[in-house]
This record gives C-alpha cells, structure tokens and sequence, in this order.
C-alpha cells in the first residue's frame, strides 16, 4: 500500500506554494534584493513584515500574522503574547515586530517640535499619536506651551476607562502653573476611534477655557485624538464661551496664577533682569 501525507489546507505553513513561488524568484526579486536595489518603499507590507521574522516560509508567516491581526493597525495594537498564537511565529519573531512597533513609536515621540513654534495643532498629531496609540483607556493630557508657543512640558492628568476619564480643572492647571506656562493645549483619547466630541467633552472644554483665561494661561484647543481621527475643537468651533466662570473650579489656584506670572516676567526679562 502506498501512503500519501496531505498537507492540512487550513494551516498556512503547511501550504508550499508560496514559499515554492518565494524560492523561485530571481534574486533581484527577493524581498532582501529588493530592498537594497529599490528601497523599503518599494516592498509590500507582507515583504517587510518577513524580512523582520526571517527564516523559513518567512512569507507565508508574515501573512498570516497580518490576517490574525487584522492588518498594520491591529499589528500596532498587538503584544507578543498575542502573536505567539498565530501559527508559524514563535518567540523570535514575535518579540522582533514588538520590538519593531515599540521603535517607531519612539521615532514618532520625537517629532514633538520642541523649540519651534507652534503654529497648527496638526504639529503635535504624530507624537500624540505615538504615546496613545492603542491606548484601551481614555487618557487626558495637558501640553504647556511658553510666550513664544513653544512646547515645554507634557503631562498626563487623567486615566479613565474606555469611554470616559474624569479630571478637575485644577488637576490640569496646577502643574502648568507650577511650571510656569504661558498657555497650554489639552488633549484625550477616544479608544473607540470616534474622535466625534461628545457633549461631555464640549462642556468641560468650555468650562476650561473660562478658568484658563481668569487665571491668566489661555486654552488655546482642546484636541480628541484617536488611532484613526483627529479633531481640533478650536478648529471645529466648539471653543466658543457661554456663561461666568465658575470660581469654586479656581479656587486654590490663584497663588500660582500669582506665582506663575512672575515667573514668566523674569522669563522674558532674561538673566539680567532688564
């Protein structure tokens, strides 16, 4: 009798194909080549995503890995552990994306333009976007800015669930005042990608923005960022003032108002006083 073994179709790495299809390239073909003789932008996500896990039917592993996922999003969005159950990717490869991930958000952390101006809100978009990518929890964050508009400090002030974080005006303009900025920019996160403001959000913005400028350290945009969206509230117009201010959201704050415009007069002073 003569047995025959049959390659389980539903597993990719038992499929030969394309890994037959792979070796039958010319080597100016190969992802390898291709990247030395073209650049990496002329090779397709599954052709990177392989050259990181190496080895054999690196092709075929790297596909199913962006077909577990649900893509270079969900590729983001994924730790190791979660890659170890895709077949085919073992400790190696699984920590070499995390690893790969983790890089570039570190990149993306230093497009802050520190020492610029700050013109647009879209210029903080891809270092915001590198510290709450895939974030599962609501994060509010406050950036200062100095006289010139020039970030100079960042702070998280708030963690909350998926669908919502609390935070008190005093949470976000104690450390700005303590630090002495001119102005700021608030920021948080909607973990469900719908960077739509809710009437929530509207309402503390606004409520901000008032305490802000009795304070003397304007608002100048609230930003709701997401792994897909971004909305500047300044821009959409949803920064627009109603009512008094409420002193009880103040109260406490005025002696590092107090203390925060010295400073910032020194500041502009310079060194010798003048």
């Amino acid at each position: 009798m003569h047995l025959q073994l049959v390659p389980d179709l539903s597993d990719p790495m038992s499929v030969p194909d394309a890994e037959l299809a792979q070796r039958e390239r010319a080597p100016h073909e190969r992802p390898r080549e291709r990247m030395l003789l073209y650049g990496a932008a002329a090779l397709a996500d599954v052709e990177l995503l392989a050259l990181l896990l190496g080895g054999g039917r690196a092709i075929q592993r790297a596909q199913a890995v962006l077909e577990r996922v649900g893509g270079l999003l969900g590729l983001a969005q994924s730790c190791p552990h979660e890659l170890l159950d895709v077949p085919g990717i073992g400790d190696a490869g699984a920590t070499a994306l995390a690893a790969a991930i983790e890089l570039r958000r570190r990149i993306d952390r230093l497009a802050l333009p520190w020492g610029a101006r700050l013109d647009s809100p879209r210029e903080v978009e891809t270092f915001l976007r590198s510290l709450l990518q895939g974030a599962t929890q609501e994060h509010f964050l406050v950036l200062g800015l100095d006289a010139r508009q020039r970030v100079r400090m960042v702070r998280t002030v708030g963690v909350g669930t998926l669908a919502r974080v609390e935070v008190h005006p005093r949470e976000i303009f104690r450390p700005l005042l303590r630090a002495g900025m001119y102005c700021c920019l608030i920021v948080h996160n909607h973990p469900s990608g719908d960077t739509r403001p809710s009437a929530a959000d509207i309402e503390l913005t606004q409520r901000v923005v008032k305490i802000g400028l009795f304070l003397g350290l304007p608002v100048i945009d609230h930003i709701v960022i997401s792994d897909r969206g971004f909305v500047s509230m300044q821009e959409a117009g949803l920064m627009d003032l109603e009512g008094d201010v409420d002193y009880d959201d103040a109260l406490g704050l005025e002696g590092l108002a107090r203390g925060a415009l010295r400073r910032t007069r020194r500041a502009r002073r310079g060194p010798s006083g003048r």
